[in-house]
């Protein structure tokens, strides 16, 4: 037993490291792992005492027990059997498939990422393009929603913007699980939304089998209480009305949804307004192509953080004029179904568009390109046109974010955006000569508000999305 034997140094070395790595494995990386998820615990505790609406577990659960869960789930189950029977594909080749479309969906969320990288990623972000301007009208609406309700904030989508504006503003109330299209699936995107807690969604799959994956995952994710932010117009709009409803994850939440034993769902409608929307040539010619796919590049925010830098150090800082968030009244999902005795989901998707429409935000280019789209031509016409509008708004009652200087100064400030943009020109004796492109992005900024200056008392939202059907 006490012989000594001889050994390679070589093979001392290997003996050594494999010795070391046991080690690790078995004592020292449990350890560890134990101290930082105690330490991560503690941290989310802390900060649960501050957030208007706690982060539910489900949303800190390990990504991997999410999948397994949502893979063996028993309708996920009973989907790949029959899928399986219907193609005449392997069983287990379908689970895999199924398990390949949970792993894409379910995000893993990271506390420490969203509260201390994407915050204040999303202020800086947010307040060196914009000067955002956030509505405070329903704050005692939005206290008064029980604590043990779901809450799932509904948005219109106007610019890839959206995401990091409502991430910024919800930050006291919540950490937000957004619902993610394809374009986001790109490096280095995908494991940085992952991280936020987003959660993809791929259109293009059709298959019964996918979509009850996903079904499954949203109606986990709403029994648990997740607070998630959803874009039910499934896309940016091209024209700038308020697009028809995408019914899909809607009726994913009203699936089995029982009012007397679920859990309740709050919706809580958002429109989101800009004086510039950054995508916006993108967007007019997708429309005029027919075309809704667009490819990520990584070069537009390398031309932003350039002009940024330039500026600054310039002491020549410009911004994009007003970002403005309006937040409407919330929804109860046990309230409205109540009232209509079925689980309606084209009836929820219009009363959800119909509220986004009523708290439309108004910003001066918008108010100019309005008078512009009608006809205006000279500053005197400009001037009666945007008086007229603020007097049938104010009538509505619309949330206005217009210079504290009047009316006069949103004139100004609406015309020099687009002339810095060279969409138009004024000549000494007040006429003002537009573009053709100035007349196709007048149109596009007008139609964010037009709704809310036509028959506005009777119906707020309709005739945006009548008027954008029609141009689709």
């Amino acid at each position: 037993m006490t012989t000594t034997v001889p050994v390679p140094l070589w093979l001392f070395i290997l003996i050594v490291l494999f010795a070391a790595v046991t080690f690790a494995s078995h004592f020292l990386f449990p350890s560890v792992r134990w101290f930082l998820r105690r330490r991560l615990e503690m941290a989310v505790e802390r900060l649960n005492q501050r957030l208007t609406r706690p982060i539910q577990p489900f949303k800190l659960a390990r990504r991997t027990d999410t999948i397994r869960r949502l893979v063996y789930d028993p309708e996920v189950a009973q989907a790949i059997s029959d899928y399986a029977r219907t193609t005449g594909v392997r069983e287990d080749v379908v689970f895999q498939q199924a398990e390949r479309y949970a792993r894409e969906i379910v995000p893993g969320f990271s506390a420490f990422t969203y509260f201390t990288f994407a915050i204040r990623f999303a202020r800086f972000l947010s307040k060196s393009l914009y000067r955002v301007r956030l509505s405070e009208g329903n704050e005692q609406a939005l206290a008064a929603i029980p604590h043990d309700a779901t809450v799932i904030f509904v948005m219109n989508h106007r610019s890839n913007m959206d995401y990091v504006l409502v991430t910024w503003l919800a930050a006291e109330r919540s950490a937000l699980a957004y619902a993610v299209g394809e374009w986001a699936r790109v490096w280095p995107l995908r494991s940085l939304v992952r991280a936020l807690g987003g959660y993809f969604i791929r259109r293009r799959y059709n298959n019964p089998l996918y979509r009850k994956v996903l079904a499954r995952y949203v109606k986990m994710a709403t029994e648990a209480g997740l607070t998630q932010a959803v874009f039910p117009e499934g896309g940016l709009s091209q024209t700038g009305y308020l697009g028809a409803p995408k019914l899909g994850l809607f009726s994913y939440i009203l699936d089995g949804f029982e009012p007397e034993t679920s859990r309740d769902v709050v919706f809580v409608p958002i429109a989101l307004n800009y004086d510039r929307v950054m995508e916006d040539r993108v967007l007019i010619a997708a429309h005029a192509t027919g075309t809704r796919r667009f490819k990520f590049s990584l070069k537009p925010i390398f031309r932003y953080l350039r002009r940024q830098i330039w500026q600054r150090l310039t002491g020549r800082r410009q911004d994009h004029g007003y970002a403005a968030v309006g937040f409407g009244e919330p929804l109860s999902l046990s309230a409205f179904l109540a009232q209509g005795g079925e689980h309606d989901t084209e009836a929820l998707g219009a009363e959800l568009m119909t509220r986004i429409g009523q708290v439309m935000p108004i910003t001066p280019v918008p108010l100019v390109c309005t008078a512009l789209a009608n006809g205006a031509r000279s500053k005197d016409a400009l001037a009666q046109s945007v008086s007229a509008d603020l007097e049938k708004a104010r009538a509505f009652g619309a949330t206005i974010y217009i210079p504290r200087d009047g009316t006069d100064h949103a004139i100004d400030a609406g015309l020099q955006a687009l002339k810095d943009r060279k969409l138009l020109s004024t000549h000494p004796d007040g006429s003002i000569e537009i573009t053709e492109e100035g007349e196709r992005l007048a149109a596009y900024y007008a139609a964010s508000i037009e709704h809310l200056l036509q028959n506005p008392v009777e119906h707020p939202a309709r005739p945006a999305r009548k008027k954008k059907s029609k141009a689709t």
